[in-house]
């Protein structure tokens, strides 16, 4: 299977083709693990996502128009069965006001021995709606106004769920830093 094209292994799921599936799953679903993981609250909720996302992905594989990357279309659905988990789960907003709160960003060198896994454990430890919007705008790239339409909410709230977020992530850094030093 590993000589199979993506298109092939595509066409492939088209006729549910299970050995398609399965190379499809493979190639994918460590990267879509990682998109899990940034949105749920531990690791078996994560592994309950990405069975949906793959779920989603097989029974909606024909919907794929070859517009964009195959991979960028399954992370997609997998942002998206995360926030419909997110949102079915009817967990509240940490809205504690929405004043605006200037970033006084850490100096450079506090980031500079953060390590990657380091720096996942603090955004999966903000509270649920910190960390969703933190991940939409900061990881996956959308916009405060496509986020606001995503979780409907108002923009002003996504922005200052994401100047909160960033603000516990900086504390968290320097207190780590402190404690390493």
């Amino acid at each position: 299977m590993l000589q199979v094209t993506e298109r092939e292994l595509i066409e492939g799921c088209m006729r549910e083709d299970r050995k398609c599936q399965q190379e499809v799953f493979r190639r994918y679903a460590s990267k879509m693990m990682g998109v899990c993981l940034r949105y749920a609250r531990h690791q078996m909720e994560a592994e309950d996502l990405l069975q949906d996302a793959f779920i989603k992905v097989y029974n909606n594989i024909s919907k794929f128009e070859y517009k964009g990357s195959f991979e960028g279309w399954i992370r997609r659905i997998v942002v998206n069965t995360a926030l419909k988990n997110y949102s079915k789960k009817s967990f509240t907003y940490e809205q504690i006001g929405v004043e605006e709160q200037p970033e006084n960003a850490a100096p450079p060198e506090v980031y500079a021995h953060l390590h990657e896994e380091e720096l996942l454990k603090l955004v999966a430890a903000l509270p649920d709606g910190y960390r969703v919007v933190f991940n939409l705008y900061a990881i996956e790239g959308y916009s405060h106004k496509e986020i606001s339409e995503m979780l409907g909410c108002q923009e002003s709230t996504s922005r200052s769920q994401l100047v909160k977020a960033r603000k516990l992530l900086q504390a968290q850094i320097l207190k780590l830093q402190k404690i390493a030093v």
